[in-house]
């Protein structure tokens, strides 16, 4: 026999519209009732009819998650903490991909989302104030992840922090001569757009506070991916003035980069240090030096947001910092490393003031 949502009433001494509430994760029952709530449900085997639920409060359960690119670590894991929340609250989720400006146009300029999802989640793109008004017009709640726009909650990343983090990380090692490796902005998308342009001002502002003139020959950007990083090391590495060290805007980046200094013949850290972004999941595999912006709870964080916001709650913006995870591929330059440990007349071995 069919549990019914009066039994669970009964069982967990709550009423009808507070079971209702609680398993559909509504603002307003407490962490106790709903957990026993889940309990009597689970006890009774009782799983709420998705068709029931929206008849009765006439939204779709759904949540539109609209990304640039689908294939990307990057994208793979908020998406699937994000989706994971949401489902936790009574959500399905739709994945849109919008990967070029035609399909960006289409979407935003169509009567897309109405009666299909109830919000949606807006990753690594700037929406416009038209195509907010659009969303707007279809009656969708609206979260950003590494975007802000008025009316939007969202989830962002000092990014200018990080970028500076990571530059002096590398200059108070001692480098001087450090490059940058970003992402370059590809049509339709914002993977090279607002937050990668940060960290480049926050590697300007580094260099800048050590008084270091700015080389612009040493930034160079490419497609963010293993083989966009290591066209972009290689053009460095026939520059004029090869640097010691760069900072990469994102790990894949690094990662072809630690593979043409390997085909060089160059040795990391001794020869050549290397901060990533992102802490992918094989930066500890490759030793990789890189900055933390906790991927996986900005995807908790951003489904979070905008369940709040589909519940009439307020729309908050939640700005993450970085930090820096110290691992193998950093080291001071080889030319001072060797300066400092060279036999010297003043600082014989063991002396205690030898570096």
């Amino acid at each position: 026999m069919v549990a019914s949502v009066e039994s669970v009433a009964e069982r967990a001494g709550v009423s009808v519209s507070t079971v209702s509430r609680a398993l559909r994760s509504v603002p307003g029952v407490s962490t106790a009732t709903r957990k026993r709530v889940q309990k009597a449900a689970d006890e009774l085997g009782y799983s709420a009819s998705p068709a029931a639920s929206r008849l009765a409060t006439g939204r779709t359960m759904t949540v539109g998650i609209v990304v640039p690119v689908l294939a990307k670590w990057f994208f793979g894991k908020v998406i699937g903490e994000a989706t994971h929340t949401l489902r936790e609250a009574g959500f399905d989720v739709l994945l849109y991909e919008l990967a070029t400006a035609g399909q960006r146009q289409r979407f935003f300029g169509t009567v897309h989302l109405h009666g299909r999802t109830d919000g949606v989640i807006i990753m690594a793109l700037q929406p416009s104030r038209e195509e907010l008004e659009s969303l707007a017009s279809q009656g969708q709640a609206v979260a950003l992840l590494g975007a802000q726009a008025q009316g939007a909650g969202s989830v962002s990343v000092d990014n200018v922090g990080a970028g500076r983090a990571a530059v002096r990380h590398l200059l108070n090692l001692g480098h001087e001569q450090i490059a940058f490796i970003g992402i370059r902005d590809e049509e339709g998308s914002n993977l090279g757009g607002v937050p990668p342009l940060e960290r480049l001002v926050g590697y300007r502002e580094a260099l800048a506070e050590a008084g270091l003139t700015l080389d612009v020959a040493l930034e160079q950007f490419d497609e963010n991916s293993v083989a966009g990083g290591a066209a972009a090391m290689s053009r460095l590495l026939v520059a004029g003035r090869a640097p010691t060290a760069a900072f990469v805007a994102s790990d894949e980046m690094a990662f072809g980069v630690l593979k043409v200094l390997r085909q060089a013949g160059l040795e990391v850290p001794r020869d050549f240090s290397v901060v990533g972004f992102d802490n992918h999941e094989l930066c500890d595999v490759v030793g990789l030096t890189t900055m933390d912006h906790e991927v996986a709870e900005q995807g908790q964080d951003v489904a979070r947001i905008l369940l709040e916001v589909m519940h009439g709650g307020q729309a908050a913006n939640l700005a993450r910092p970085a930090r820096l995870v110290v691992r193998e591929t950093t080291a001071p330059p080889r030319a001072l490393r060797t300066t400092l440990t060279a036999p010297d007349s003043q600082y014989s071995a063991g002396h205690p003031g030898k570096l």
